[in-house]
């Protein structure tokens, strides 16, 4: 049996970061990620969002690639960044830490 049809795909996405928050507007996701103004991701066809406590995202669709290259997208907003770790990350992705500057 084909995965796409009997399962789907899912990837689940992670909003890290004090006030980062997700919602739905009828099919479309709403992100409120520290930018001034809300970021709207519009439904593709055959993809279908779901948003669990504010902070998690799920992108659920037949078609693998479709699948993937949206959740890529809602990532693209706000990539995970290395300092102290907000942003939109994928569960279980891993984010390499830096240091920051030490004081005198």
């Amino acid at each position: 049996m084909v995965q796409g049809v009997s399962q789907g795909y899912v990837k689940v996405l992670e909003l890290v970061g004090v006030g980062y928050r997700a919602q739905m507007q009828g099919k479309d996701l709403i992100l409120n990620v520290g930018y001034s103004h809300p970021v709207e991701i519009k439904a593709e066809e055959n993809i279908t969002f779901s948003v669990e406590k504010n902070t998690v995202v799920k992108v659920e669709g037949i078609s693998k690639e479709q699948v993937g290259a949206l959740a890529s997208n809602i990532r693209s907003v706000r990539p995970p960044e290395p300092y102290k770790g907000k942003g939109i990350r994928y569960q279980g992705e891993y984010v390499r830490r830096k240091e920051g500057k030490t004081g005198k």
